[in-house]
């Protein structure tokens, strides 16, 4: 495999210890194709890659230019292989506990050198819990330990996940949530400054034109009044730390565990770039890979997946900040659905994506 050059990043680290976009919204995008398919994802932390494992497909292919990341989907793995669902979530960190270094002593001889290697060395980062080992996820942290406290009472910021009516949650946000401190701490704490300098490197800005914090401030009114707070994984996550019993991903939910374990023999990780996977496939998550590319790059990658593609096959994807599309000069060999990806995207409970997309390639 041929590997695309990688931006001006370093890629020895992980950036995302979990994976933040909705999952449950990816798998109704891609259930029609992926079943019994070959799936292409981008790996990221892995958790949509055995995500996806739900819909049966026939293999998925779990793809990323940086080997930490493909190091934590590889412990994720073997940990899932091993362990029974609740000891799995302490072993995460998803719950809580203080024999993570024991049981990843148990689990290592099922690892690659590359990942042994890595997790031998992340000893801290095991011991607080893999999903927790991220850049993006300490600067959340940092958000909801001293940023947070400062502009809203305990006692509210506890009660944002409380059940309530649409018109109780609106009438909640709008009349003690957005606050002045609120705002301003929001801008200044998303700005493109602070992101690109302590959750998102600086280079993932690239192609965003306008102002970064107003954008995602003005999405985070619809996670907390047009979405179901309390059953929430992602805003969970920011409120609390990590992901409670009523708000669990879809890879960690009870109901999915023994359809996931049974089928982890069916995932492929492989180190590259989405573009240069070998085809065809039947599905493609891919990620908001699209966002760190000019127009060029993107219609030059958009083709060369659709070469990789079966007839019928579904690409998915998010747009956070650069707009990106079915490129209009591919039109004749893939189509968007827009219907579909409107209706999943007033779904998606990654609220923080402007948009998301579902096109279908043509015969």
């Amino acid at each position: 495999m041929r590997r695309r050059p990688p931006p001006a990043v370093a890629w020895d680290f992980v950036r995302y210890a979990a994976v933040w976009e909705d999952a449950d919204v990816l798998c109704r995008a891609l259930a029609p194709a992926a079943a019994g398919g070959r799936v292409l994802s981008v790996a990221s932390a892995g958790d949509n890659a055995l995500a996806l494992l739900t819909l049966d497909p026939a293999e998925v292919v779990a793809v990323d230019l940086n080997p930490a990341q493909l190091a934590c989907l590889e412990l994720r793995i073997a940990a899932y292989r091993a362990l029974d669902h609740a000891p799995l979530l302490a072993f995460l960190g998803v719950t809580e506990s203080t024999g993570r270094e024991a049981v990843y002593h148990s689990l290592r001889g099922a690892l690659s050198t590359e990942a042994r290697a890595f997790w031998d060395g992340s000893m801290d980062a095991v011991r607080g819990g893999i999903v927790h080992a991220g850049r993006f996820e300490r600067y959340l942290r940092a958000f909801r330990t001293r940023v947070l406290p400062l502009v809203q009472p305990r006692a509210r910021i506890a009660s944002v996940r409380r059940p309530r009516t649409v018109e109780e949650r609106a009438a909640f946000y709008d009349g003690e949530w957005d606050n002045w401190r609120w705002r301003l701490m929001f801008r200044l704490f998303f700005s493109r400054a602070v992101m690109g300098r302590a959750g998102r490197d600086p280079a993932f800005f690239a192609h965003v034109g306008g102002g970064v914090a107003g954008q995602i401030l003005s999405r985070t009114r619809r996670a907390i009044v047009d979405l179901p707070a309390e059953s929430n994984p992602y805003l969970a996550y920011v409120i609390t730390g990590t992901y409670p019993p009523d708000a669990l991903p879809r890879w960690l939910r009870p109901e999915h565990h023994d359809a996931i374990r049974a089928r982890l023999d069916r995932v492929r990780l492989v180190r590259g770039a989405v573009e240069d996977a070998v085809g065809p496939f039947d599905a493609f998550n891919l990620s908001d890979v699209f966002e760190y590319m000019d127009a060029a790059q993107h219609e030059r990658c958009y083709g060369e997946l659709v070469d990789r593609a079966n007839p019928g096959a579904r690409l998915a994807y998010w747009n956070l900040l650069a707009p990106r599309a079915c490129p209009p000069s591919l039109a004749g060999r893939a189509r968007p659905l827009p219907e579909l990806s409107r209706a999943l995207h007033r779904d998606d409970r990654a609220w923080f994506y402007g948009a998301f997309h579902v096109d279908e390639v043509l015969a």
